[in-house]
């Protein structure tokens, strides 16, 4: 059974803004799935329709099996939500938060432990969370985010005002989850960290979506090819690197020779030629990367910003 699947998912707002475009989506259980696209792409617009906050024109969603309007109860009890932006309640301490949702949920999950886990400590934990700096706040909204071993996390930009630190804390958790079984469905904005977590990606842009897979199988497809950056002493006149087999090719900038390599063992050869006719100072190489990946998918001709949905009221 999929974790998330949609069929044909569609969202209009106001008859003439589509947000969202005949999307067909499936996300397997206990897999890293990362979300991404940029800004108005309908990253955010798909996980409303996932949690019922908006309600699809037309296609159907499920969640963990159950259908994601019809079955909204049975969906909750089973998943764990880290929305962008979660606002907590300013009076209440982060163990008063956690125990909240314990009992919500009906789990018998320890508080300290949570706070632990989070990387929060016991005085943090008796702490009102108005006090809380941003990466602090975050910390604890992952946590209650945690309650109840869920089947299913939903995470938008997760890591947002996290350090370094915290960020890998967070995505060690995120692999833990996984590895005990736990679908992982995250939105972020930080390509490395996707590429460095993610078991497949999926690109929307402009509603619908441009491409899934995994980092390498998608890099394949697209054939970017690695790059070799040389920096010399002087760049010869002549230097042949275009009449090498594999290179795709060559870009020079005042002492810095740059190229593109359909293999990347074609590298060795690049340096061999470029140092047999001047003093190579400093190599840098790169293979295709998330962010090359990311930019072929979209483009610049986009909206802004996704409409805003309608208040929900409990």
């Amino acid at each position: 059974m999929a974790a998330i699947k949609t069929s044909s998912l569609t969202k209009r707002y106001g008859g003439s803004v589509l947000a969202v475009d005949d999307l067909d989506l499936v996300v397997e259980e206990g897999e890293i799935f990362g979300f991404l696209g940029p800004n108005g792409a309908g990253k955010s617009t798909t996980i409303n329709v996932l949690l019922d906050f908006v309600r699809p024109s037309d296609g159907t969603a499920t969640v963990l099996g159950y259908d994601a309007q019809d079955e909204t109860e049975r969906i909750r009890e089973r998943i764990g939500v880290l929305p962008e932006g979660a606002t907590l309640y300013d009076r209440l301490t982060a163990r008063e938060h956690l125990q909240w949702v314990i009992d919500t949920k009906d789990a018998n999950d320890d508080p300290d432990a949570l706070l632990d886990r989070v990387g929060l400590t016991d005085d943090d934990g008796d702490r009102p969370a108005g006090d809380y700096s941003k990466g602090m706040a975050q910390r604890l909204g992952f946590g209650m985010a945690l309650v109840g071993d869920p089947d299913l996390l939903i995470l938008d930009e997760p890591s947002s005002g996290l350090d370094p630190t915290g960020m890998q804390e967070m995505r060690e958790i995120i692999s833990a989850e996984a590895d005990r079984g736990t679908a992982v469905f995250f939105s972020s904005h930080i390509l490395g960290e996707v590429e460095s977590v993610c078991d497949r990606i999926g690109i929307m842009n402009e509603g619908r979506l441009a491409a899934t897979g995994t980092p390498d199988e998608l890099k394949g497809e697209l054939d970017l090819g690695a790059q070799i950056t040389l920096d010399v002493g002087r760049v010869p006149d002549t230097l042949g690197l275009d009449g090498l087999a594999g290179v795709r090719s060559v870009s020079v900038e005042g002492t810095t020779i740059t190229a593109t390599c359909t293999d990347p063992s074609v590298k060795v050869d690049v340096v061999r030629r470029v140092a047999e006719a001047t003093t190579v100072e400093d190599i840098v190489s790169e293979d295709a990367s998330i962010e090359q990946l990311f930019n072929t998918y979209t483009s610049d001709d986009r909206i802004d910003e996704e409409p805003t949905a309608p208040e929900v009221t409990a």
